[in-house]
């Protein structure tokens, strides 16, 4: 093909994959079709009439090869990520074009730090893991409200979701990282990850209006206590969940996500709201939105296109808030998400960390998805 707008996305025809294959489409790009499935790939591609559908599987590293050539990038969509990270990075190294994931398995995202750094360095490509919901969205919003501050001390991220109903690739992750685990759970303290016994404390977080205060499972770890110490400095990243929404995961008749518009997302709404502090100061930023699948798609693929355009000198591990500009990124995403600066105390809405005194707030970013969080 050796198209400069081709990209691969391995796992193409799953949940994500599909949301990723549509925007790369919308973005003008041109997805090759990718995974191990030759069923589903082929179905896929009979929906899509003109794109290349390759075979490829992470025990064979000729078929990856072959999947990858002549593309400029590739989307990584295909869990569980500790299966299927490394052997894909290893092609994209030896293909010497840029590497994006949507993994949320921490221990994952973990892996693909300590192990591609220096490999990527040296191979003068860039590595960006966990650039999805989970890992890139709170990493962007810490940077952003982080501002021009060099580094922050503290880190605290709250998910409130209206349902969660999980995909079977979720399911499928989750039980790969609770065998990691040992059953164990993951907490971050101290600058560190470390394996817990004990169960996760329960707490209240006072989201934003219309949310407001709700009951939340503190200790919720996710890739973004990887993602977000890497460039912000930060030795305590605190998440936490709403309640309800934990339940649902662990539902033993969790049912998927079913779609409900013409884009295919579920009803699920979102909000995620950070709160960043250096010293006494504290700053605050907050993103609302719809389907937390499908807005991984224009987090990818945003990835990609900064990437493809030459605006990311860095090479290696890159994480989202190091990517771009990330008050920029985030703006970009306007027609899937909304997303503010806040008062840290009453969340009312702010100009940017960094603006001058007295400073006029922008119009609104506003999303295609309702603010609230039901």
């Amino acid at each position: 093909m050796g198209s400069a707008r081709a990209v691969a996305v391995f796992g193409a025809y799953g949940h994500t994959g599909r949301f990723v294959v549509a925007e790369l489409l919308e973005r003008g790009l041109t997805p090759v079709l990718c995974g191990r499935d030759a069923g589903r790939l082929r179905a896929l591609g009979a929906s899509l009439p003109g794109l290349e559908v390759r075979v490829a599987s992470v025990d064979d590293a000729g078929s990856l090869d072959a999947a990858l050539s002549g593309a400029a990038a590739v989307i990584n969509c295909a869990g569980p990520f500790a299966a299927t990270a490394a052997p894909v990075i290893e092609a994209a190294l030896r293909a010497r074009i840029p590497y994006v994931d949507v993994a949320a398995e921490v221990e994952a995202v973990a892996d693909t730090v300590a192990r591609f750094d220096a490999p990527a360095r040296e191979a003068g490509v860039p590595v960006v893991p966990a650039m999805a919901f989970y890992g890139g969205l709170g990493d962007l919003l810490a940077s952003a409200a982080t501002g021009s501050w060099e580094r922050a001390d503290e880190v605290s991220l709250a998910y409130a979701l209206s349902s969660w109903h999980p995909t079977a690739g979720t399911l499928k992750s989750g039980r790969v990282s609770r065998q990691r685990r040992d059953g164990r759970r993951l907490a971050f303290r101290g600058g560190r990850l470390e394996l817990r016994d004990d169960p996760a404390p329960t707490g209240r977080w006072s989201f934003p209006a219309p949310v407001g205060e709700r009951s939340v499972l503190e200790e919720f770890t996710t890739a973004d206590s990887v993602t977000i110490p890497r460039h912000l400095g930060a030795s305590e990243v605190r998440t936490c969940m709403t309640v309800e929404a934990v339940g649902d995961l662990t539902a033993t008749d969790a049912a998927p996500p079913v779609a409900v518009d013409e884009l295919g997302r579920s009803d699920q709404r979102f909000v995620v709201d950070v709160v960043v502090r250096r010293g006494a100061d504290r700053r605050r930023a907050v993103a609302r939105g719809q389907d937390i699948y499908a807005i991984s798609a224009p987090l990818a693929v945003g990835a990609v296109v900064e990437l493809l355009g030459g605006g990311v000198a860095r090479r290696g591990v890159v994480t989202a808030g190091e990517l771009a500009d990330p008050s920029g990124f985030l703006r970009s995403l306007s027609a899937h998400l909304s997303f503010d600066f806040a008062d840290p105390e009453s969340g009312e809405r702010l100009p940017g960390p960094d603006a001058e005194p007295g400073a006029r707030t922008e119009g609104r970013s506003e999303g295609a998805a309702p603010s609230a969080v039901r």
